[in-house]
This record gives structure tokens, C-alpha cells and sequence, in this order.
């Protein structure tokens, strides 16, 4: 018995380490609803295709979406009902923090995973959820990679040194203004702006009257426009296109799709690149598009 015992484990040894102990089991990743727009964009970024089981319906409307929206036409989505998510037997479902409390009760009780995910107020917030969700789908090294082509964007939309920043107002439906608590004002100072409404006092969502505007101009008006939200089909309205507006010789005028005002993600991508071509149409400098290109191109 003790020479068979002693050819078997001589025997064993001589086995590849590789085909004497079992193939580890494929990892098996969580399959996920997202429920707004923001996380769709991020999620169709960092997970596999299979693992979308839905996304929203705001990603499939041009006037919404934050991703491409041919991209999130091959994806499955939902209008969000408890009872279409949990038809689809998701391991994961991200939300906002926004969500109906009784909403969130009820994925509970039926035993899902509903992850609140809060809108990004600054670039680092950001990256922050970026690498949250890519941790949550199982593929922490594609949220790295979409946090290193933000950072590359920014850094190739950076004003150089000796410009100085333009003081400008973010003109939305009616007159209103973002605060300076919030992602666009956040994407301006990185690239060479300064948020005119918020350094005279105006907060997130506050109205600069036309009358203020005239009386103290700003460098620049960056005409966001109507979005989906206020249930227009974008343009400006009679503030934004004000004929008094004219008068304002010494300020510059550009439009800004709303769409970049509010996620995070790759929409920082987009607003770096339109930002830092509407700065250069004011200050330009010599062979910033050749470095653009060239970081643009890296980054696809």
C-alpha cells in the first residue's frame, strides 16, 4: 500500500500546477437597470452589453440623452415602473437619490438591489461615481479608463496660463442661472471661464433679470437654451433672444446644448471639448488645435 501511495503522489506532482487543480468558475457579473440618463451614459461605458437588461427611455430621445443615442437604440429600456424593473430580475438597479421613497421600499421587499446614485456637483464627484459604478458592474478598470480620457479631455481644453479667465453667464429657459455648487460651473473653471452670475450672488436655479444683465454685462453669454425638461423643443425663448441684448457690443455670444449642464461621465468629455472651442474663438491660440486633435484622437 506504501508504494502504491508513494507512485500516486510522485505522480501528482509531476502534473502541471494548471490541470492538477480545477479551472476557477467564469465570474458571474450582476445585471442592471439603470433609471435615469446620467447612469446610462456611465453604465454603457463600463459594463458588458449583457449585463444591461434596461436602460431609460430619456436615453432613447435625442433632446434627453447623455450617450450616443444610435448606442442606446440597440439597448433594451423602461419607463421605470416598480413592475417593469421587476419583471426583469435585475441583480442591481441604479437610481437618484431623488427616488420616491415608497419606490425604494418597495425594490427592497422584493429583494433587489437599488443602488441611489446622487447628481454630480464637481468634476471629482464625478470620477467618484464613475468608479462606483464601474466597481458595482465588475469592471473597475474600465471606470479607470473613462476617468484617464476625462482627465485627458480637460487637460487638452485648459486655457494656458496667460489667459485670463472670461467672466460668463450660463443663460437657461427664462433667465435662469446655475449656482457655483454645480458640475457646469465646476467644467467652466477648468476651462477658462469664471461663473459671472454666481460672483454677483445668484444660486443654483436663481433668475438673473435681463435689466441686471444690461447694466452689468458679463464677457460672455452661453446660451443654454429650453431642454426636454421644460417640455419645449429647445431654441431660446423671448429672455434668451431678447432684442436688447444687442446692445451688449463687448459680450460675447455662443450656445451650449443643456444636455451638457447636468451629468457627469462622458458628458465632461463633450462640454470640456464645446467650452474650450468657444474660449478660442475669443482668445485663440496658435496650435492648441493640433494638441486638441492629437489628445482627441489618443482618447477615442
Amino acid at each position: 500500500m506504501g508504494v502504491v501511495l508513494a507512485a500516486a503522489t510522485l505522480l501528482t506532482s509531476c502534473i502541471p500546477q494548471s490541470r492538477a487543480t480545477p479551472d476557477q468558475p467564469p465570474q458571474v457579473r450582476p445585471t442592471i437597470v439603470s433609471l435615469n440618463p446620467c447612469t446610462d451614459a456611465i453604465l454603457a461605458e463600463v459594463a458588458d452589453p449583457a449585463q444591461i437588461l434596461a436602460i431609460s427611455h430619456y436615453s432613447k430621445d435625442p433632446r434627453s440623452s447623455s450617450m450616443d443615442v444610435k448606442a442606446a437604440n440597440h439597448l433594451p429600456s423602461t419607463r421605470g415602473t416598480v413592475e417593469e424593473v421587476l419583471s426583469l430580475r435585475p441583480d442591481l438597479v441604479l437610481g437618484s437619490t431623488f427616488t420616491d421613497p415608497a419606490t425604494v421600499i418597495a425594490y427592497h421587499r422584493l429583494g433587489l438591489h437599488f443602488e441611489p446614485l446622487g447628481m454630480a456637483a464637481t468634476i471629482a464627484d464625478s470620477r467618484a461615481q464613475i468608479r462606483q459604478i464601474a466597481a458595482l458592474t465588475g469592471h473597475a478598470d474600465r471606470g479607470e479608463a473613462l476617468v484617464a480620457r476625462i482627465d485627458a479631455a480637460l487637460a487638452a481644453a485648459a486655457p494656458p496660463a496667460n489667459v485670463q479667465p472670461i467672466p460668463t453667464v450660463v443663460w437657461q429657459s427664462g433667465g435662469m442661472v446655475p449656482g457655483d455648487g454645480t458640475l457646469i460651473a465646476d467644467v467652466l473653471r477648468h476651462t477658462g471661464f469664471t461663473n459671472f452670475a454666481a460672483a454677483r450672488g445668484f444660486g443654483q436655479a436663481d433668475f438673473l433679470p435681463l435689466e441686471k444683465m444690461l447694466a452689468d454685462p458679463p464677457g460672455l453669454i452661453l446660451v443654454a437654451g429650453q431642454s426636454a425638461e421644460t417640455g419645449q423643443n429647445g431654441g431660446d425663448d423671448r429672455v434668451l433672444s431678447h432684442p436688447a441684448l444687442k446692445a451688449l457690443t463687448t459680450t460675447h455670444r455662443a450656445s451650449l446644448n443643456p444636455k451638457l449642464l447636468y451629468c457627469g461621465g462622458p458628458t465632461i468629455i463633450t462640454a470640456a471639448r464645446q467650452l474650450a472651442k468657444v474660449r478660442q474663438t475669443i482668445h485663440p491660440e496658435p496650435g492648441r488645435g493640433t494638441i486638441r486633435r492629437m489628445v482627441e484622437g489618443h482618447s477615442r
